[in-house]
């Protein structure tokens, strides 16, 4: 069934001929975290990537998109250092929908683009020729190339892993 799989984001990717797999699993059952997702997808978890909302220190900035794997938490500090800034903080879940007019767990950079937001992208997904991120909407991940996603949503990869 996957395969009947449409929205704006697969809409998009077919204009631009890249290739993906559409992979669904049933949010209503209580899958929301990407790991949950992976597990349901049957995608290692570092290899699903989950979008994150995160806002600049400075009010007149737009929040950045910050695209991580599954098993992955953020740290804010090596963020914001690796994109010259300050300070950053996580957006609420509340904020969060406000700000991209989608709910979470269906945030993805590739329903956004061309509203302005910055999109960084964790280098560790250069591991992989693949990757799986959110299609836009809860219940569906699109697995596409790394360069295919980084190239459409103009993201800017970043080394967020803490160095051991």
């Amino acid at each position: 069934m996957a395969e009947q799989f449409k929205n704006n984001v697969t809409r998009m990717l077919d204009s631009k001929k890249v290739r993906y797999q559409v992979h669904t699993y049933d949010y209503d059952a209580g899958i929301h975290s990407a790991i949950e997702v992976a597990h349901a997808i049957g995608l290692p978890p570092e290899q699903v990537f989950k979008t994150l909302v995160v806002l600049a220190d400075e009010s007149r900035r737009k929040p950045m998109l910050v695209i991580v794997p599954a098993p992955a938490t953020l740290d804010l500090r090596a963020f914001a250092k690796a994109v010259n800034l300050k300070k950053v903080k996580m957006a609420t879940h509340e904020q969060a929908e406000q700000m991209t007019g989608l709910q979470t767990g269906g945030i993805s950079a590739l329903a956004l683009i061309n509203k302005g937001f910055e999109v960084y992208l964790d280098d560790q997904a250069q591991r992989f020729a693949t990757i799986a991120v959110s299609a836009g909407q809860r219940g569906a991940n699109i697995v596409l190339p790394v360069g295919d996603l980084v190239r459409v949503v103009n993201a800017r990869l970043v080394h967020l892993k803490a160095d051991a």
